[in-house]
Parts: structure tokens; sequence; C-alpha cells
């Protein structure tokens, strides 16, 4: 075949280069690219370049915006009905363990700041294959997220208003429990966002400033009105004798399901960091964007939790617009925090929104998905393609999907592309491409994961008593063991020049030990969901993206040529 010719002319073409995937995978699969071809002609198939016009306080507003908005108003029904009065525990755990993600994701983003976020990140670091598994398991997740989020604002918007939800929901016969209440109010929500984030960057970040500080507001409130009128019987009492009492009702593992769950309210810094492109001094606005947005949010979310917690015992509150039904008791102040949570679910509908056009424009300029969602729109410079097509997707979804269904698949997908950085960030530091030997990281990498995994079956299955302490330490000490070995005896090869993750490679270990231990507290049924859709997903690789990949390399459009590389930046190096 014709170097330059498509894989895809012809039918009888297409049959050829579906011939040669085994030789196409094995080339593919693994090739890794390089941060500056990620910056340069990888960037440049965008055509129009993304405007550099964000600095640090607009990541801290689209952070906050993106997680305060969305998050503690639709998982911690959910997670308090799992961890009881101790969900302000679970909120702690997850916001740890986001920020030890975080740092992973910053040192990422100031050294390759594009927008490809997660995506970029593993693509030159594992290769191609990794890195299309990864971005579209997070691009899924962004969709399933934004839908769940956008079905509750019809909650909170009816508690706002004082009418009932079903009276504007459309119930199907025949349809599938979970799939058989049609939402257009979500739908309206989600196209009218689109049209936002496709008109232009700084402007949606002037929106989402304006609506995030008038939602601050209201979290305040939430928060000094259900200290100041709630009882703290309620942290270890609950509402029905029959329930569990104390403030761990369902002991440590109902805690760490609750963080599984919440864990989805901190997708909104991965948003951030696909932002990079659009920062203009990357070194100095990333760090504080990410890391400052998280640390914030946590704090936030441990108070509000307190405060709906003192308010309602954790047995009577629902799992759907829990803070509305933690105050129904004051309907003025019912009507309030339906009306606020509406103001942060738009905000985290915009910043969310923005993030997986963002992915989404990236992986379409490696060729694993077809070109023209790399576009760059030359009026707004923004992915217009990517945008409109996910808004359309995400409407769909919202459509008919209920929360519950959306919920179980976008935390195993979140935790899963989490778990995938903090491996890469330690590979990066450890491994040089072609003058370093591999494979002593790789295999502490896999020994690392694989003393996680036997720590989170033993804590889920093995019978309670002294003997399962003494093998949940003896696992962990040797966890810590390893770690220590691999950090005495295997060199760093590459320091970052502006900011690197500290304590390497502990942080980084951290973060991969928890977010398998948040992996095994979720239930089978999102496991079989992910193992679909990731089995989908191969398919697509080995149907098309390899074929489109190998024809743009044969094109030279992924490769760099001297001729070709435009020039960078000058606030790619302050």
């Amino acid at each position: 075949m014709d170097a330059h010719s498509s894989s895809f002319s012809s039918f009888s073409t297409y049959l050829r280069a579906l011939s040669l995937t085994p030789s196409r995978f094995s080339r593919r699969a693994f090739s890794v690219s390089t941060s500056f071809d990620e910056m340069t002609t990888t960037r440049s198939t965008s055509g129009v370049s993304m405007q550099r016009t964000l600095r640090w306080f607009d990541l801290v507003g689209f952070g906050l915006g993106g997680m305060i908005g969305a998050g503690v108003f639709v998982t911690t029904g959910p997670a308090t009905q799992q961890a009881g009065p101790a969900i302000v525990l679970s909120y702690a755990i997850a916001g740890l363990c986001a920020l030890l993600s975080a740092f992973c994701y910053t040192e990422f983003a100031v050294d390759m700041p594009v927008a490809g976020g997660a995506f970029s990140y593993l693509r030159v670091t594992f290769g191609e294959f990794a890195a299309f598994l990864t971005g579209a398991n997070l691009i899924m997740d962004y969709v399933m997220s934004n839908a769940a989020v956008a079905r509750s604002f019809s909650q909170y918007l009816g508690a706002a208003i004082g009418i009932s939800t079903a009276k504007w929901r459309l119930i199907v016969p025949g349809l599938p429990k979970g799939f058989d209440q049609i939402d257009l109010i979500a739908v309206a929500v989600v196209l009218i966002i689109t049209v936002i984030i496709c008109y232009s960057t700084k402007q949606s970040s002037v929106v989402n400033m304006t609506l995030t500080a008038i939602h601050i507001l209201f979290i305040a409130f939430v928060i000094v009105f259900g200290f100041w009128k709630g009882d703290w019987k309620n942290f270890t009492e609950p509402g029905d004798r029959k329930n569990e009492s104390g403030f761990f009702p369902h002991g440590a593992t109902g805690v760490f399901k609750g963080a599984s769950l919440v864990y989805l309210s901190y997708i909104g810094y991965d948003a951030v960091s696909t932002m990079a492109e659009e920062v203009r001094y990357p070194a100095k606005d990333i760090p504080v964007g990410v890391s400052g947005s998280v640390v914030l949010v946590t704090v936030l979310y441990c108070l509000m939790a307190a405060s709906m917690t003192k308010l309602l015992p954790y047995d009577m509150i629902k799992a759907e617009a829990p803070f509305a039904a933690a105050f129904a008791r004051w309907k003025w102040v019912s009507n309030v925090i339906g009306g606020g949570a509406s103001f942060g679910i738009l905000t985290s509908l915009l910043v969310a929104m923005m993030g997986q056009a963002r992915y989404m424009c990236v992986i379409g300029r490696s060729r694993v998905v077809p070109a023209w969602f790399a576009e760059v729109h030359p009026k707004t410079s923004t992915p217009l393609n990517a945008s409109a097509f996910l808004g359309v997707f995400t409407a769909a979804i919202a459509l008919f999907a209920d929360l519950d269904v959306l919920l179980n698949f976008v935390c195993i997908g979140t935790l899963f592309v989490f778990y995938m950085v903090a491996n890469a960030v330690i590979y990066q530091r450890y491994v040089e491409i072609g003058s370093t030997n591999p494979r002593p990281t790789l295999s502490f990498l896999c020994l690392f994961s694989l003393t996680a995994i036997i720590f989170t079956l033993m804590w889920h299955f093995v019978t309670p008593g002294k003997a399962k302490i003494a093998l949940l330490s003896g696992t962990a000490v040797i966890a810590i063991v390893i770690s220590l070995i691999f950090h005495c005896v295997i060199p760093q090869v590459r320091k970052p020049e502006s900011w690197g993750v500290p304590l390497m490679p502990w942080i980084p270990c951290a973060s991969i030990f928890l977010n398998i231990f948040l992996l095994g507290s979720l239930d089978g049924t999102s496991y079989i969901r992910f193992v679909f859709f990731s089995i989908l997903m191969v398919l697509i690789y080995v149907l098309y993206s390899i074929h489109s990949s190998s024809d743009a390399e044969g094109t030279d459009s992924l490769c760099v040529k001297n001729r070709e590389i435009p020039e960078l930046d000058n606030s790619f190096k302050v």
C-alpha cells in the first residue's frame, strides 16, 4: 500500500489495511510522542492556535466552578447512604487522593502546556494505545458525569421554584428502569452551555467567575445556617432506631465506598489541566490554579457535608437533591438551596464541557479519531467541532439516563485515569526513552500496583480480627519497602525545569495506592460496564485508529520536520 494513500479511500483499500493490522499495531500501539512534538507539529493540526488569555485566578475560578458546582450536590446523597455521618471523612480522603493526583497532573501540564491533559501525558509516556484507552475513558467520564449533573440541575431547579421534577419528566412505558424518564430541561441546559463554550474561552471564564462568585455566597449560607440550626446528635443517632448508629454506621468500608463515589466531585481539576494551552504563564499559573482549587474545594466540601449531617440524620438524607431535603423544614431555605445549587451546577457543566471538548480536540490531532475534531475555529479560537459534537452527545445521554446509572460508570473511569497518570509521572522521571532500560521502573510499578491490589482484596474479603490487621499491616510495610528500595537503587534521569512533584516517588506512589483502594470499593456492575466499554474502545482502535494514525505517519504529519516546526511562544519558558 502506498504510504501516502488513505486506508479508507475505498472498501478494498480498507480490507487491505485490515490485513496489515498486526504489523501496524506493533508499530503504532507503543509508539511514543515527545513533549516537543505535542507542542509543535501535533498542535499545528488544529490550524489556528488557541489564544493564551488565562491567568492563575481564571484557573482557580474554573476549578472552583467545575468541582463545587456539581459534585457535592450530585454525589453527597448516594455517598451518605454508604458512609453515614462519616461522609465528612469520605470527602477528606477523596480530596487527599485528588490533591496527590493534581500534583502529578501539574508536573505534566507545566512541562507540556497543551490541551490534551491525561491523553497527551500518556501518549508521551506509554504510547498511543494506552493514551487512546485512557482518553476514551476520560471523555466518556465527562459525557456521563455532565449528563448526570444536567439531570441533577432539574432536581434542584424544581426545589428552587417548588415544582416536583415528576411534573416535567416524561415517563416512557416499556423502557428499562433507569432509562424511562425523559428530561427535556437537562437537554436544554446542555445545549445552551454548548453554545456559550463555542463562542470564546475568555468570555466563558467571565461567565464562570460571575456564576461561581454567586454560588460561593450560597455555599457560605449553607454552611453557616447548617451549623447554626443543626444538632450534633445527628452525627451519631439515625432517624430510624432500627438502623445502625454511631459516626461509622457502616464501618470503614462504608467510608471508603463513599470516598469512591464522591471522587466524581473532583473531576473538575482535571478539566483545568486541559486549559494549559490557553494559560499565559504555565509555569507560574498552573500549579496555583490546579492544586489551589483542589485544596479550597476539599475544605468547602467537608464543611458542607458536616452542615448537612448536622441538620438531618444520615438515614433520612435523600439520594437525589440531599441538601434540599436537609433544609426542607424551612421552605424558603430549601428554595434558596435549590437556586444556589442550580447556579453551581451551571458552572460545573460549563467547565467540564470545556474540558471534554479540549480532550477530543487533542485526540483528533493524533489522528486516532477523525482530524475534524481537532479543528480550531479561526474567529472564536475554540475547538468548535469537538464542542458541538460532544454537547449534542451529552444532551442525548441526559435525555433518558438516570443518575445512579451514570455515577457508577463515571467513578471507575475517573479513578483508572488518575491511576494511569500517577504511573506515568514516575516513568517519566526514571526512564529516558532510548537511553535507559525501562524494565526496573516497569517492574516496580507492576509490583507496587500488585501489592496495592492484594491490600485492597484483603481489606474487603478477609474476616475482621487480629489476623486481618496483621495481614494488612504486613502488606503496607511491603509496599513501603518496595518503594524505598526503588528510591535508593534507581536514579532519576530527568528533573523538571520549572515545577515537579515533590517527594518523588512517594507522592505518586500514594496516589497509585489510594486510587487502587478506591477502585476496590466500587460494585461489580461498575467493572462490567468498564470492561465492556474498554473492549469496545479496543475494537475501535484496531478497526480505525491504528490505520488512521498509520496514514498520518506515512504523510509525516505525526513526525517533526525542521521546516515545519512553528516558533514556540515565549510564554512556554516563563
